[in-house]
């Protein structure tokens, strides 16, 4: 596999994608980590780091940053799942807080790694830009902040734009307001989780590639080339959680694709603005996404591919023409100084994990020391640094401020059995899709989209 075809993070990395050995056989350790993603591999870092001790195995059925690692649309963010008023309702004002305050924190912890560990990611802190182009999203926007100041958050931490202050951020056709947080940065996801995986093993983690699991169980991870035996086993698997025996419907596997420019040239960058690398994205139902990468590149992904029956996930589905299609076409709406041919070198996808109760969640079980994490909706480049650490303290044992947060131990509900769950979720790609489209016409909010969202637990 030319694993450097999948993204064009995997492309621009300047060292050989050559997969590390195996595992050679039947083997015993502390603790077994399913997953060279984020997820996993920090994991193994922050417990490598606090007991150097402790014998960590990870598993990996391709190569480290195989799947959204290597893959997504590099923001580094605070965004979680559960919005801050859905926490707040489930777990009360002050537990949500505390989550949301856990997530900014996440981003610079992030971007400390990656100095202390020489992890030369292309990490830059210059926040998230959201525009509102409609009236409805403008409404959208202005709920939005209301939501989160009142529940305790400021303007230090979102605030609402007028159409100049937008604009002068992200000079988008036809913008009449939008969001501005700090908390993001951008991030070369490869880079990334390359560098990650190098640092786990300079403290003395073992990573074995090209060892696909097969089957988890209390006290084990059973691979073809052996079994690795250990009193906890971490599930980090995500997108690919459903091909494991029995979790096929833990989480559904959903396609999120992305395109890059060539660099573009000073001029055209002077006009569309994005100044301080700020991430960027719109109101819209149907999520889109961007950045402007330290080359020069317009980065820009979004939903709209189906959902594949069975939670099926294929190489195939990395690739959807329509969906490379409609990406194109909307980097040109947003950005007219691109010209009517919008100059893309690259278009690649992969698959993230939903949850039913669209919670992410993160636990060990004590009973059987199995322990996961994911769920994380396409949020996990931040989330998933929150996860490591948190298991990394549930691991050993640690009661922290880490442990005490509301996501820890949540148990989401199964997905629907089939046909039910392919009937829901393309449903609801083409609902949101429609009321974009009704709201692009009209300008005001769809309800359709609204009592779909409310349906996804948003």
């Amino acid at each position: 596999m030319r694993y450097q075809e999948l993204s064009h993070w995997l492309s621009d990395l300047d060292e050989p994608l050559t997969p590390r050995p195996g595992l050679p056989g039947d083997t015993d350790a502390d603790v077994a980590i399913v997953g060279a993603g984020y997820t996993g591999l920090w994991t193994a870092y922050y417990l490598a780091r606090a007991d150097p001790t402790l014998r960590v195995v990870v598993l990996e059925r391709e190569i480290a940053g195989y799947g959204a690692s290597g893959r997504n649309g590099g923001w580094c963010s605070a965004l979680f799942p559960t919005s801050l008023p859905a926490l707040a309702r489930r777990h009360g004002p002050d537990r949500a807080l505390a989550m949301q305050r856990a997530m900014h924190a996440t981003v610079h912890e992030v971007g400390r790694v990656a100095a202390t560990e020489g992890i030369d990611c292309d990490w830059r802190a210059g926040g998230t830009v959201v525009l509102a182009r409609t009236g409805a999203q403008l409404d959208r926007a202005r709920a939005e902040v209301a939501q989160a100041h009142a529940h305790g958050l400021t303007d230090d931490d979102l605030v609402l734009l007028d159409a100049a202050e937008a604009t002068a951020r992200c000079a988008a056709d036809g913008v009449r307001g939008g969001t501005y947080t700090p908390h993001c940065a951008t991030v070369q996801p490869a880079k990334l989780v390359r560098g990650l995986a190098r640092a786990v093993e300079r403290r003395g983690v073992r990573v074995f590639e090209r060892t696909p699991v097969t089957a988890l169980r209390p006290g084990a991870a059973v691979t073809p080339a052996g079994v690795v035996r250990a009193p906890v086993v971490v599930r980090a698997t995500e997108g690919f959680t459903p091909g494991l025996p029995g979790h096929r419907r833990a989480v559904a596997p959903v396609y999120s694709l992305m395109v890059a420019t060539a660099p573009l040239p000073a001029e055209t960058w002077a006009r569309i603005g994005l100044a301080d690398r700020e991430t960027f994205a719109d109101h819209r139902h149907l999520i889109v996404y961007g950045q402007r990468t330290a080359d020069g590149r317009l980065a820009f992904g979004g939903r709209g591919a189906p959902y594949h029956y069975g939670s099926r996930v294929r190489p195939g589905f990395d690739r959807e023409p329509r969906v490379f299609a409609a990406l194109r076409r909307t980097l040109g709406e947003l950005f007219p100084a691109l010209g009517p041919d919008v100059p893309v070198t690259h278009a690649w996808g992969g698959p993230l994990g939903v949850a039913r109760d669209w919670a992410a969640s993160v636990g060990l079980d004590r009973r059987t020391g199995l322990a996961w994490a994911g769920g994380y909706v396409g949020d996990g480049v931040g989330t998933s640094n929150l996860a490591g650490r948190t298991l990394a303290d549930l691991i050993r044992g640690e009661a922290s401020d880490l442990t005490a947060l509301p996501w820890v131990g949540h148990r989401s509900p199964r997905w629907e059995p089939e046909p039910l769950r392919w009937l829901a979720m393309n449903a609801g790609l083409k609902i949101m899709s429609s009321a974009d489209a009704t709201e692009n016409r009209t300008h005001r909010p769809a309800r359709r989209a609204t009592l779909f969202n409310r349906f996804l637990g948003h």
